[in-house]
């Protein structure tokens, strides 16, 4: 069998095709992704942010923890993902549990970043109110000086989430608002596949 059939009955084959064609169409960030979480009594919110990886287990996203975002999800561990790509009119929708990523993902993935993006991780005390734009770049300058030329830590509240998916739609523009809509829905033995009404 053809590598590529796997796309048909795995939906994380077909979501690494879709963003692979996305990562040559898309004029920038093929990776961000509307990021949906909720409060423990329900109160939604939604932002976008960037997908860092996507593997058997899950979609995986990195943020300051004491962010809006980080406090939902710490108190309500579900989310929803929304990608659009517009030039492909494509979209995917995932939804599921959200786990911590482990230390050394996070290091791993921290350590990667340009020196400035560590930086700011430090500087920025996100999700909170602002009084200038002054005081954010006084925070960086003191952190730039304070770091030198050294090694910057992972800031202990800065890591990452990996939703783990229970239902993955894939959504296909097509003529006369008829679009394709595929749902795999995650079960004991592997997904189950339905087609939507558009």
């Amino acid at each position: 069998m053809h590598a590529m059939d796997s796309t048909a009955t795995d939906p994380i084959a077909r979501f690494e095709a879709w963003m692979a064609e996305a990562a040559q169409a898309e004029p920038n960030d093929p990776n961000a992704v509307c990021l949906a979480t909720s409060t423990p009594d329900g109160r939604p919110s939604a932002r976008m942010v960037l997908l860092k990886g996507v593997d058997a287990r899950g979609f995986v996203f990195y943020t300051n923890l004491e962010s809006r975002k980080g406090q939902e999800l710490a108190a309500n561990p579900e989310a929803a993902l929304c990608f659009h790509w517009k030039s492909l009119h494509r979209s995917v929708r995932v939804e599921g549990a959200v786990e911590p990523v482990s230390r050394e993902e996070a290091d791993a993935y921290y350590q990667s970043r340009a020196r400035g993006s560590r930086i700011g991780a430090w500087a920025s005390r996100q999700s909170r109110p602002l009084e200038s734009r002054f005081a954010l770049e006084k925070a960086v300058a003191e952190y730039t000086m304070k770091f030198g030329i050294g090694e910057i830590p992972r800031p202990a509240f800065w890591s990452g989430f990996r939703l783990l998916p229970r239902r993955i739609e894939f959504w296909r523009d097509m003529p006369f608002r008829l679009h394709d809509r595929q749902v795999f829905h995650r079960e004991a033995e592997g997904w189950r596949i339905e087609a939507l009404y558009p």
